[in-house]
């Protein structure tokens, strides 16, 4: 069984308060997440594309330097995607512009891969969010299939409300286990909290949601329990790629090592299996933050982490 990460890679261009200059940094949610699990040491491949010009060329340095497994697909148009990331000088929480291209041709879906996710732009993009969502339902199809989506919603993206609400029920039905961040929901549902809308969100196919709340942690629901876990407090550098770190180790708890040598997923049943996934993934996401740039944790980090909590 292996793992399939589908979604954007792209150059962020982070602009600190108070400095002089923009700094490159390849990143991207999606990328970030299957590097985030190949670090935890779990069999993921990454399925995107970028173009061949000068922001691709740093993409495909800081790719191949990860030692991911990479499944190129070919681009419409030839373009890298950008993103400008502002980082706020006393907290380090980062906002987002985007000039989003994803235009995959066409993504092949490996035999093998019983486990996807995806998020972010790419589902929400065009003509890229259709190919991911044809690739969510071939593998949901399969014995044992299952799909992970993070919302990572960002307005500018696509600022209408509707047409982002559309284009998130449209992955959401197609989804085993979802997560998003209170600001996310917010965004989405304003009249509901983010508790509610996890729980309005539970009933429309998932079996598991998720929902970040920065500093305060993290909440989760499942059919009959739910569960709150509180993060530990860092010095934080700043917050990119604090979400997808959670993200990665939140699958990695998910993915479980069979005798054979395989994974599967397996989703908490009851309080205490859901707390125990949110631990480990609010720690993951606590020692991101205390790194510039998105600098998701090794298995050892973390492990050392959550022992040192215990």
């Amino acid at each position: 069984m292996t793992a399939l990460v589908i979604g954007e890679v792209l150059v962020d261009l982070v602009w600190r308060a108070g400095a002089e200059a923009i700094v490159p940094l390849a990143g991207g949610s999606p990328a970030n997440v299957a590097v985030g699990l190949h670090r935890l040491e779990r069999p993921v491949r990454l399925a995107t594309t970028w173009g061949d010009d000068v922001p691709g060329e740093l993409v495909e340095a800081h790719l191949a330097a990860t030692g991911l497994p990479i499944d190129r697909a070919a681009t419409a148009s030839g373009r890298t995607t950008l993103a400008l990331a502002y980082v706020d000088k006393e907290s380090g929480a980062a906002t987002y512009d985007f000039l989003a291209a994803w235009d995959p041709i066409r993504f092949d879906i490996p035999p093998e891969v019983t486990l996807l996710h995806t998020g972010s732009l790419a589902i929400v993009v065009e003509p890229g969010a259709f190919q991911v969502r044809e690739a969510a339902r071939t593998v949901r199809s399969r014995p044992g299939g299952a799909v992970a989506v993070d919302l990572n919603v960002r307005p500018s993206a696509q600022p209408d409300r509707d047409t982002y609400l559309c284009a998130v029920h449209a992955m959401v039905g197609d989804a085993d286990v979802l997560k998003a961040s209170d600001e996310d929901l917010t965004w989405l549902y304003p009249e509901s909290t983010p508790e509610e809308a996890a729980r309005a969100l539970l009933k429309r196919g998932p079996r598991l949601v998720v929902v970040t709340s920065g500093s305060a942690g993290a909440y989760g629901v499942i059919d009959g329990a739910e569960a709150r876990c509180p993060a530990p407090a860092v010095d934080v550098v700043d917050t990119i790629g604090a979400g997808d770190s959670f993200q990665a180790a939140l699958l990695a708890a998910l993915l479980q090592p069979q005798p054979n040598g395989t994974y599967t997923v397996v989703l908490p049943t009851d309080e205490n299996g859901l707390a125990s996934v949110l631990r480990q993934a609010v720690t993951a996401g606590a020692l991101a933050c205390q790194q510039a740039g998105a600098q998701p944790p090794t298995r050892a980090r973390l492990e050392a982490a959550l022992t040192a909590q215990s």
